[in-house]
């Protein structure tokens, strides 16, 4: 394991990509209604973050198991946790939940961040799972603090989410990141408190819980990118990336331009 710490200078250019991905997540949010395409969504965010002067880093991004992303964010709608593929057949409808994770490269930095959103009226039971799992993002990022160690952040989380008897995908964690979008250290969701490696100033994470209504299983869809629960219900997700800093984490992307257009729905 080989992890870099940020100079002040790095980290100010990570904010800079970071704050793009906020501002694609908040156009996005604009767009996101019933009769929608996730296709769209995709056409959208791709065309504003080039406009914008930087890469949408996840377009191309190589798979293990099968052929490159084809596309610029992953739309991942109801039971599906991770890594949908946007596409022409997918249309959004009243009721649905729909995470967009969306990645950029900017000045040689990577952004990297990830929303839950409502598509109109949303059962107040999903709202509730999309509560619990955004709380626990910020639960996470209150332990990303010098002096910490890594099973802190990934305890916090498991720990607010199981009260409330949701799933925590084990298959999948968050990650450092900074120049790569997937730098050392994997960053479970799930751990013990005091175990793993210790957190120091200047180490640039990103955290995100990946969490499930039912159980925590899941499985890979023949597109070898798709991944859904095994039970059907509905997953949520939610990302920042943050700067580790003695006392307290800075957020390095930001939730405000979606809060400003979606409002606070739970």
């Amino acid at each position: 394991m080989k992890v870099f710490l940020k100079t002040e200078d790095e980290i100010e250019l990570m904010r800079q990509a970071n704050q793009l991905v906020g501002k694609t997540l908040g156009e996005l949010a604009r767009h996101i209604k019933p009769g929608v395409t996730t296709l769209r969504l995709d056409q959208i965010a791709d065309e504003f973050i080039r406009d914008h002067g930087a890469i949408p880093t996840f377009k191309g991004f190589p798979n293990p198991y099968g052929g490159p992303f084809p596309a610029s964010i992953c739309t991942s709608v109801n039971d599906v946790v991770v890594h949908g593929v946007p596409n022409n057949d997918t249309v959004l409808r009243e009721g649905d939940i729909i995470s967009v994770d969306c990645g950029t490269l900017l000045n040689g930095f990577c952004g990297d961040s990830c929303y839950t959103f409502c598509v109109g009226e949303v059962a107040d039971d999903v709202k509730q799972l999309l509560r619990i799992t955004r709380e626990a993002l910020y639960k996470g990022i209150e332990n990303a603090v010098a002096g910490h160690h890594l099973g802190d952040i990934s305890a916090a989380v498991q720990e607010h989410c199981e009260a409330q008897h949701y799933g925590i995908v084990r298959e999948l964690t968050g990650h450092g990141i900074g120049r790569e979008m997937h730098e050392d250290p994997q960053v479970p969701n799930y751990g013990r408190r005091g175990n793993g490696i210790l957190l120091k100033a200047g180490m640039c994470i990103a955290i995100e819980p990946m969490v499930t209504q039912g159980s925590r299983s899941i499985y890979m869809d023949a597109d070898r990118w798709t991944i859904r629960t095994r039970d059907g219900k509905p997953a949520a997700h939610f990302e920042h990336t943050i700067a580790v800093r003695r006392g307290k984490a800075e957020i390095l992307s930001s939730f405000e331009e979606v809060l400003s257009v979606e409002g606070n729905l739970y």
